[in-house]
């Protein structure tokens, strides 16, 4: 049985309390920062529907209430944005699960026993080879709110080379800047663990703006270049009291390059694919 537990009357102070919650459980920021994103939107959305400007945190979390958000942001009527699919493209079905993910969690933390119906996961996005090409073509010229031009440019050099090569982050993730040849004739290529692998026009000028961008970083260093191709672009946090490694010093962690590529696809195209989104599926 569900707990029962003293919150918040109002419905803001009840998401702001919720969010401290996570954070204090050791929640990931990025975890955070979706439920926080979906709990303003559920609340911006009751509150247009009321045209209030607050509203109790009981009345919020009523079931007809949450029918209605996600119908709305199925449709695309809750999106911020513009996207590569449109402002009124209808929501993935993956984003809708995250959705009311964080409604049933917010839902548990205030003791509450009402849960929303959760669908199974998608088996993944894929996108048609046209989307693909238009999406790479956009991530490489598109800069993320709340990131900076080195996370983007990497991020978009990661997703063409998963691309162009047919292989997974990880795949890619221990690959030195010797690896590459783009300056071979007659095409530019990458060496992988089955030899040189051709790269595409495109690909390859991604990837000399990539260069560009880690030279900068690396050029702050105090000694030689490690050599790995994907670092990250800015300090990590302090752990054990000691100051995080210089960028440039250690290899981007997978996760790190998951994360970037999510956040990037989600301010461009609207729903936070994985970088395999733009392989087609085996048969």
């Amino acid at each position: 049985m569900p707990h029962t537990r003293i919150r918040p009357a109002d419905a803001s102070t009840a998401i702001g309390h919720f969010l401290d919650a996570l954070e204090a459980r050791g929640y990931v920021y990025e975890t955070r920062r979706l439920r926080a994103r979906f709990l303003d939107e559920y609340l911006e959305h009751a509150l247009g529907t009321e045209r209030a400007t607050t509203l109790p945190v009981d009345e919020l979390m009523e079931l007809t209430r949450a029918e209605a958000w996600l119908a709305a942001a199925a449709a695309g009527q809750t999106r911020s944005r513009n996207t590569l699919t449109g402002p009124d493209a209808v929501a993935a079905g993956n984003t809708q699960r995250a959705r009311i993910q964080t409604w049933n969690s917010f839902a548990e933390h205030l003791g509450l026993p009402l849960r929303l119906e959760m669908p199974p996961a998608a088996h993944g996005d894929w996108l048609e080879p046209e989307e693909s090409h238009k999406l790479l073509r956009t991530l490489a010229v598109k800069r993320p709110v709340g990131s900076n031009a080195a996370t983007a440019i990497r991020t978009a050099a990661v997703a063409a080379l998963v691309a162009a090569t047919g292989r997974s982050v990880p795949d890619l993730h221990r690959l030195d800047v010797a690896d590459l040849d783009l300056e071979h004739r007659p095409v530019p290529r990458i060496t992988l663990d089955t030899g040189p692998h051709p790269l595409d026009k495109d690909t390859a000028d991604i990837l000399r703006r990539w260069l560009d961008i880690r030279a900068g970083i690396t050029r702050q260093l105090e000694g030689s270049d490690p050599g790995y191709l994907w670092i990250p672009t800015k300090p990590g946090r302090p752990r054990g009291g000691e100051e995080p490694p210089k960028p440039g010093l250690t290899r981007a962690a997978v996760r790190t390059l998951h994360s970037a590529h999510r956040n990037l696809v989600l301010q461009v195209f609207g729903a936070p694919l994985r970088p395999g989104a733009l392989l087609l599926p085996r048969p």
